[in-house]
């Protein structure tokens, strides 16, 4: 089990042992404003939310009614990515920043399956999602799993207590989805991209997707609904044009098909119609 005592707590577990040094999440947890993470998980069908989620994710959907079928193709996106980088790229390593409540098929359940030896680490600073980490923290015997309660503001924190399960000298694939459109100014989103890529090796991946506001994907809906939610939930949330997102990949060379709206990013010809969320996976040379 792989811990820390300063700032944020790294929580662990490999072989399938159980997290035993949780911090106090009742005392973090705000049950009367709704919640990004609680209402992701209203929106594709889950049950950890509360009513306060499920009326500000029901408003939502009534502005923009297409807002669950981008959770759903954002939720499938992940598993074909997934995927490909274990089974095609031979990726061992993951580092999830952003991870949201635990579903079926998390990353580590998906990387595993093809490779039993994957070591993944999840991040996020959502308190209900921290009462879920038990969920992530299964692995197979010979991988790792371990959770870090932080801040994708704080990529330095991040990144140190990564290291107490992720070798570093290694390739990694870094998944970023659905999180910084919560990093409102953009310099400091593609700041956070910089730091986090620049300590991982060459080899290395990028996994994002990012909501947009292009009317080429239909994303202009958007733009009053997030109004709405920066109103009436937390955190606030902004989206941005395809060139800006594309910002985010600058040096990194992207897979094929490139950035696309994620709902078609190495999907089946039967798979849904584009959606207004970009998504691609780029490595680094």
């Amino acid at each position: 089990m792989a811990t820390t005592a300063c700032g944020a707590a790294v929580v662990g577990a490999r072989r399938g042992r159980d997290v035993s040094d949780t911090p106090d999440v009742p005392s973090r947890l705000n049950t009367g404003v709704a919640h990004n993470a609680r209402v992701w998980n209203y929106w594709i069908g889950g049950k950890d939310n509360y009513e306060v989620d499920q009326r500000v994710g029901e408003h939502v959907a009534g502005m923009f009614p297409i807002i669950r079928a981008i959770a759903r193709a954002d939720r499938d996106f992940l598993g074909r990515a997934v995927r490909h980088l274990a089974a095609e790229r031979g990726v061992r390593q993951f580092l999830d920043i952003g991870t949201g409540l635990p579903t079926v098929d998390n990353t580590h359940e998906i990387a595993q399956r093809i490779a039993p030896d994957a070591r993944i680490v999840y991040v996020d600073n959502d308190p209900i999602v921290l009462a879920h980490a038990r969920t992530l923290l299964t692995s197979t015997g010979e991988g790792v799993t371990a959770y870090i309660d932080a801040d994708v503001h704080e990529p330095e924190a991040i990144l140190e207590r990564a290291a107490h399960t992720l070798d570093f000298t290694k390739p990694v694939a870094v998944m970023m989805l659905g999180i910084l459109n919560f990093v409102l100014d953009h310099d400091k989103a593609r700041d956070i991209v910089r730091r986090v890529l620049a300590e991982v090796p060459s080899g290395s991946y990028l996994v994002l997707t990012h909501p947009t506001f292009d009317d080429a994907l239909g994303g202009a809906g958007q733009i009053p609904a997030m109004k709405f939610w920066n109103e009436n939930a937390t955190p606030p949330i902004t989206a941005r044009s395809g060139t800006d997102i594309a910002a985010f990949f600058d040096g990194l060379d992207l897979l094929e098909p490139g950035l696309v709206s994620c709902s078609q990013w190495r999907a089946e010809p039967d798979s849904p119609g584009a959606v207004p969320q970009f998504g691609a996976v780029a490595v680094k040379p």
